[in-house]
């Protein structure tokens, strides 16, 4: 090896300890193309799958540190941290070479909190939620939100992973006509081996990756869109919302002297969701519920106080607002009418402008249309559960009804 060259040797006997140390990542550290750089300060990768390696950088670290680079650098690729920084940037009108370093500080947070350790040593200047007073266990896009570039951010200014950890290019960076990069369906099918190999040993992986593969085997849920548009629709339709009120008079009072005439006011449109918990919903269908809950919470402008949910198997459950997703309590378990769920959204005092009821369609329908627009998340069924009566075939929802496939 000539002086100031790449020591191959000593970075691939590094990425062959990280494939000891995390057996479930082999198949994305391999996938790694490496190409020499004097203009990075340690290793960088870019979304195209290749990573750019300083030779002064491999020389003065150590083999065991040099691993856990490895697997760093390789889970800014894996859990799309440069797909996920451009979106943040665009919804949040975000510019410039500073935002990106934040991003790329946020993006270091969520893998080294459970990254190191059992053979994998941390190198030195990591950053760490610790270090800058946040928990640990987030996403990149919540640390985004809780931190700013300041005087406890200047010791990391030199960091740079790459446009892979933050979308932004790089001067080096060999783009997407370059030699060795991984072409889309390439990348996303190095990302589902990677999740194969995490789901095979749940035991012995951190929660962090766990979490990401199964994220990850969920194909696309344009379903999801269907339904959040349908809700959007639902509520942003003429009616919703709308009562008189004498709170300010109508301005045609003044043509009738002596007479107060209310005017009419749109206030934010109420929305009740009625879960099925009975028991041919599965537990999977009730986790996706609340995943659904809380995209219903975006659709009305993040209101939670407008959002109430009952859950229903037989019998309605008690209605509460909404305060967390996560509090949600879900109780049931058996047989199905769902009429009484709408009823009881019907009875309560502040009745819905819009009800969404989440459901697998095993239940019998109210005969009258509802005073209100109606949303309906249907779980699929090859065919009828048969919960109480083997015979028993219910019907499609009713017409009055906008009905989107959840699943």
């Amino acid at each position: 090896m000539t002086q100031g060259s790449l020591d191959e040797e000593k970075l691939f006997a590094a990425r062959l300890h990280a494939v000891r140390c995390r057996p479930y990542l082999a198949t994305a550290l391999f996938a790694l193309h490496t190409v020499e750089s004097r203009r990075v300060p340690t290793m960088a990768v870019d979304r195209h799958w290749r990573c750019y390696v300083s030779p002064v950088f491999v020389d003065r670290t150590p083999l065991e540190e040099l691993a856990g680079v490895w697997v760093h650098e390789v889970s800014h690729l894996l859990r799309d941290h440069h797909g996920r920084s451009d979106r943040f940037a665009a919804a949040h009108e975000l510019t410039g070479p500073g935002e990106r370093l934040r991003m790329n500080i946020a993006a270091d947070c969520e893998i080294n909190d459970d990254v190191f350790g059992e053979g994998l040593a941390r190198p030195k200047g990591a950053v760490d939620p610790a270090l800058l007073r946040l928990p640990e266990g987030q996403l990149m896009e919540d640390y985004l939100r809780q931190f700013r570039l300041g005087q406890h951010t200047d010791e990391y200014a030199w960091l740079d992973c790459g446009s892979g950890a933050d979308g932004l290019d790089r001067e080096w960076d060999l783009g997407a006509d370059g030699a060795h990069g991984l072409t889309e369906q390439e990348r996303d099918a190095v990302r589902f081996r990677v999740a194969q190999g995490i789901t095979a040993r749940p035991g012995d992986v951190p929660q962090g990756w766990r979490r990401w593969a199964e994220e990850a085997f969920q194909p696309p849920q344009p379903w999801r869109e269907l339904l959040g548009a349908a809700v959007r629709t639902a509520v942003s339709a003429p009616g919703v919302g709308e009562d008189y009120t004498y709170g300010r008079p109508s301005r045609r009072s003044a043509g009738l002297p002596g007479v107060i005439m209310p005017s009419l006011r749109r206030r934010p449109p109420r929305v009740c969701v009625i879960v099925d918990t009975s028991a041919s919903v599965s537990d999977a269908e009730l986790g996706s519920a609340i995943v659904e809950i809380a995209a219903i919470v975006r659709a009305v402008g993040g209101r939670r106080d407008l959002v109430s949910v009952l859950s229903c198997d037989a019998a309605a459950h008690v209605t509460h607002p909404l305060c967390r997703t996560e509090g949600i309590t879900l109780v049931g378990g058996g047989g199905t009418d769902l009429r009484t769920g709408f009823a009881t959204a019907l009875r309560t005092g502040l009745r819905p402008d819009v009800i969404v009821a989440l459901t697998d369609g095993q239940t019998p329908w109210p005969h009258a249309r509802p005073p209100c627009r109606t949303v309906v998340g249907l779980f699929p069924r090859q065919r009828p559960s048969g919960e109480d009566n083997p015979d028993y075939d219910p019907g499609t929802p009713p017409p009055w009804a906008r009905v989107v496939t959840v699943g």
